[in-house]
């Protein structure tokens, strides 16, 4: 009997046939779970870049991080030390604690600043001459005087500063943004590297998606009047046939894909691809600064040639995340720059120059156009640098305690978090990890840094590895 009911799926007994029955059920439980998952947002193999839904209300949407590469010095810039300067020429006290230094400085002896202090703003934070244009935002900072990361080179110190650790191979933290977020914008990159005249050490490692989906990775920028090569397709060339080309190779990348669904190398081209297409008619018109009317251009000092180059990525961002970009990266003294172990004077004021207008620009134009509550701007190194003199008039790299501000995207504007000891070599007040650095920006765009998760190996990695703490005292 049991036989000929089933004549379409036959079976020899009983328990084959509740058997079979038990695997079709799993199945389409299995089935209706992927559908729930697409619903909330999951990575779908067809889609990785859909928009998800954050894990709770956000109050950024996007990001600017201004990486000033090279590890600019705090002592000289936003946190002084009158005991610093008192002691300035004397051994350093052994009560402070002599570190393992880069370059073997620790036992050097102490080098005050040369620089003027002074307060800015109702919150009265104090900002040196280097930086007096940027000065005039200090009302919307949070100061971090007590950032600390783990690396005492710049390569591993870049690298944890962009992906939480000093080793290569982890996904930067705006593929992170990429894979918990998906895109806001269909026709542009959803996180976007500019750099100013060199590559940052470790190169694009530092916004690479590491073990997560290709997809995700950063789409670096050129300078000059052509960000972004071969974006217009060849003379004589129509739409229709551009689409054409683009499901032909769909098909056929879709084909070759069809068992090898780990490959997402191939996912990401296929992306890319259609991106391409979808950027030629958007990008143009997004990364033409040159339409911007001439104040525009010369808040962020366009028209100085020291301020040129930073202060066009930086006009590049605002436009950028205007158009729903959610993460840009830009570099400041790409390869090092800031990396002032002789001549600090010298290297800071070039470095301070080129900087300080292109920030206070971008400051001022997202706050008239509305968009700073919904942009975190971030500014920093991967490290500060030491009270003890290197070289006479330089100093070594201090990755103990350093200095970063934050400012719009929910942010508690005219604060101080956390300070380092008298003559800023150590954290000692509120430390704040790369990790605790990292969570506290993934929560102002709405995402938990422990419950975003990716498997890898069999374990569930997330951005801030096994740390991070929420830097609660940031949020407005």
């Amino acid at each position: 009997m049991l036989r000929k009911m089933t004549h379409n799926w036959p079976v020899s007994n009983r328990r084959e046939f509740f058997t079979r029955a038990g695997s079709g059920l799993a199945g389409m439980a299995l089935a209706s779970m992927l559908g729930e998952d697409r619903a909330f947002g999951a990575v779908s193999h067809a889609d990785p870049l859909a928009p998800k839904k954050p894990h709770h209300q956000p109050t950024a949407k996007s990001v600017i991080w201004l990486f000033m590469e090279g590890g600019p010095s705090h002592l000289d810039l936003f946190d002084p030390k009158p005991k610093l300067n008192e002691m300035h020429g004397q051994p350093m006290p052994a009560s402070f604690g002599k570190p393992i230094t880069a370059m073997g400085t620790a036992s050097n002896t102490l080098m005050g600043t040369k620089r003027t202090f002074k307060q800015y703003g109702q919150s009265g934070m104090w900002v040196s001459d280097w930086y007096p244009h940027t000065a005039e935002h200090v009302d919307d900072f949070s100061i971090i005087r007590s950032c600390w990361a783990d690396g005492l080179n710049h390569v591993g110190s870049v690298c944890q500063m962009n992906t939480g650790s000093i080793l290569a191979g982890r996904p930067s933290l705006g593929a992170w943004v990429n894979y918990g977020l998906g895109s806001a914008n269909r026709n542009l990159p959803s996180f976007v590297v500019l750099l100013d005249d060199r590559e940052p050490v470790g190169g694009p490692k530092n916004w690479s998606s590491g073990f997560l989906a290709a997809t995700y990775q950063g789409t670096q920028f050129r300078q000059g009047d052509t960000p972004i090569l071969h974006l217009k397709p060849p003379a004589g060339t129509t739409d229709a046939q551009q689409r054409s080309k683009l499901e032909f190779l769909k098909s056929l990348n879709d084909r070759y894909s069809a068992d090898k669904s780990d490959d997402t190398e191939l996912d990401a081209r296929i992306a890319a691809y259609e991106l391409a297409y979808q950027m030629q008619s958007a990008a143009p018109e997004a990364v033409d600064i040159v339409k911007e009317s001439e104040a525009t251009r010369k808040l962020y000092g366009l028209d100085e040639e020291a301020t040129a180059a930073f202060g066009a990525n930086c006009l590049m961002a605002r436009r950028l995340v205007e158009r729903g970009v959610r993460f840009v990266e830009l570099y400041a003294g790409s390869g090092s720059g800031w990396d002032a172990h002789a001549d600090i004077e010298g290297n800071h004021s070039k470095r301070c120059r080129a900087s300080d207008k292109p920030i206070a620009g971008l400051l001022a134009d997202l706050k008239s156009r509305g968009l700073l509550k919904d942009t975190l701007v971030v500014w920093g190194g991967e490290f500060g640098r030491t009270p003890f003199n290197e070289k006479g008039d330089g100093r070594d790299h201090n990755p103990w305690g350093f200095t970063m501000f934050m400012a719009g995207g929910g942010v508690k504007g005219g604060q101080y978090v956390g300070t380092t000891d008298e003559i800023g070599l150590r954290a000692v007040e509120r430390p704040c990890h790369v990790h605790d650095i990292h969570a506290s920006m993934l929560h102002l765009l709405g995402m938990n840094h422990i419950n975003l998760t990716y498997m890898h190996n069999g374990r569930a990695e997330r951005p801030t590895i096994v740390g991070g703490t929420l830097i609660k005292e940031l949020f407005a």
